[in-house]
């Protein structure tokens, strides 16, 4: 007992008088402590066991915003029932514009009123059908109004018919979950709360003041610590887990040989899809793909622009091009950049031959005009790499990609044919998804076709190019269900998750 009582801290001294309150408030409040601090307390009174803390969460219903409203002036219902009892018949527009009362509140009025055959309607009128007794009576509904706040647990069953009923109308009712915490003293917490012994004064903690003189400590008792109470978790700073993983993926790439290129995310249409040989006419460039901006980019040099202009109204190398004329004005439009590749033609472009062989890679945001739902966003991450090498093939591309992807952890790796504007052959890449015993479809790659690396080069040299997807392989890791909890932002969910473990 002696040791326990020496053990109290100051915070457990003070509540421990006033545990038979059993309110937190009231502890609160004759403590002076807030009440964060005097839920700790109590929680280390429990651990010692004084108390008992009993914790129940109930459902606590109250009046919304309308709902408190509707308390002070009436429901919708009972303000056109006292207008009608004035007027006993009125046209609906009439009653509507009379009753003051939004349309919303003017249609569930009309349909709570016909229910309980008050009023029925008659050649675009509203006749009143009820009594004086009928219309001066409360309906269950604004006694029920009139009794909140309630516990959900203590609702009648007439009391619950009117919550179903009152919780189809917007902002009128609120339900709150809340803690009901009871208290309840031990007997050892009443053998402490006796105690002579409560009153010693003891020496909290060890100062600079204590140590310069004998007589500050010598004789005197020091309380004790109990280093197996478990204490408030602390929450250090870490990188977001997105970011942790886009630092991973860019640590594959480095360690693969490959330089990271950087470029804006706001991008002319010429860089984004000209350079890249996508026709001016092609459905992704619509606004229903595409984010534009209402401002125009200045073109590069005239020289790269008459060699674009070339390769979609005539072709290059051989090639029939797409045999439209090519606007000018189009390609300035400014975008925002729908892949990572419009980084890599401006890369390409300002590239010197004697800098080659050269690997590339880059890890961004691109956005597309997508409706945000489970899987889908308006933005995204992606990770784009492109190999410019004289005696590159295509199968060196399979080879990077299925490199990269068995560092994500993916063993079994496919490749099926697929179409770019921009590249030929072109593959889709797909990884098997062990849980879910699916292949899922990750992004695009093949290599450069000659309208594209002898417009931006000069000459045809082999140019691999990939663009793959990174979220759907940030969820697949994390075992995040639905796209946009990668960007919520939750801190609880934030300090719960783990940093990416291969980094």
């Amino acid at each position: 007992m002696e040791k326990l009582i020496e053990s109290l801290s100051l915070h457990e001294k003070k509540v421990l008088p006033l545990l038979e309150e059993r309110q937190i408030s009231e502890i609160c409040k004759k403590s002076n402590l807030d009440m964060v601090s005097v839920l700790r307390t109590l929680d280390y009174l429990e651990n010692k066991g004084i108390v008992k803390v009993n914790t129940e969460k109930i459902k606590i219903i109250d009046v919304g915003v309308n709902g408190a409203l509707y308390r002070k002036k009436g429901l919708p219902e009972r303000r056109l029932l006292q207008l009608l009892d004035q007027k006993r018949i009125l046209s609906i527009q009439e009653a509507q514009k009379d009753s003051g009362l939004s349309p919303d509140e003017f249609k569930a009025s009309l349909g709570a009123l016909k229910k309980k055959a008050l009023i029925e309607m008659k050649n675009g009128k509203l006749v009143l059908n009820a009594s004086k007794e009928e219309i001066a009576k409360k309906s269950l509904e604004e006694l029920f109004i009139e009794s909140l706040p309630i516990n959900e647990k203590d609702l009648t069953p007439e009391q619950n018919f009117s919550l179903k009923s009152l919780m189809k109308r917007k902002d009128l009712i609120l339900i709150e979950e809340k803690k009901k915490i009871d208290l309840e003293v031990t007997d050892l917490g009443r053998e402490v709360m006796n105690s002579k012994e409560l009153g010693k004064e003891l020496i909290e903690q060890i100062t600079p003041e204590i140590l310069r003189s004998e007589k500050n400590w010598k004789g005197k008792k020091f309380r004790r610590y109990d280093l197996s109470v478990p204490v408030p978790k602390i929450n250090g700073g870490k990188r977001h887990f997105v970011n942790s993983a886009i630092d991973y993926i860019k640590k594959i790439w480095t360690e693969m040989g490959f330089v990271e290129e950087n470029g804006n995310m706001i991008q002319s249409s010429f860089w984004n899809f000209d350079a890249l040989f996508q026709p001016q006419d092609h459905p992704a460039r619509e606004l229903a793909d595409t984010f534009f901006i209402d401002k125009n980019a200045e073109l590069p040099d005239k020289k790269v622009v008459a060699k674009v202009k070339e390769a979609h109204e005539k072709g290059i190398d051989g090639s029939k091009g797409w045999n439209y004329s090519w606007n000018e004005d189009i390609s300035k439009q400014l975008v925002l950049r729908t892949h990572t590749t419009a980084v890599s033609s401006q890369t390409l472009y300002n590239l010197d031959e004697k800098d080659l062989p050269m690997k590339l890679f880059a890890v961004g945001k691109c956005f597309r005009n997508e409706t945000v739902d489970w899987c889908h966003g308006f933005e995204f991450y992606q990770t784009e790499g492109v190999v410019i090498d004289p005696n590159a093939n295509f199968r060196h591309l399979l080879g990077y990609l299925k490199q990269f992807y068995k560092k994500m952890g993916y063993d079994k790796i496919r490749f099926r044919p697929a179409y770019f504007p921009y590249t030929e052959p072109s593959v889709e890449v797909d990884v098997w998804h062990e849980e879910r015993k699916v292949w899922l479809e990750l992004g695009g790659a093949g290599m450069m076709r000659p309208e594209v690396s002898v417009a931006l080069l000069g000459k045809n040299i082999p140019i691999l190019a990939w663009g793959q997807g990174v979220d759907r392989i940030i969820m697949d890791y994390y075992k995040i269900k639905d796209l946009r909890e990668l960007y919520k932002n939750n801190i609880t969910q934030l300090r719960k998750t783990k940093t990416w473990m291969k980094i």
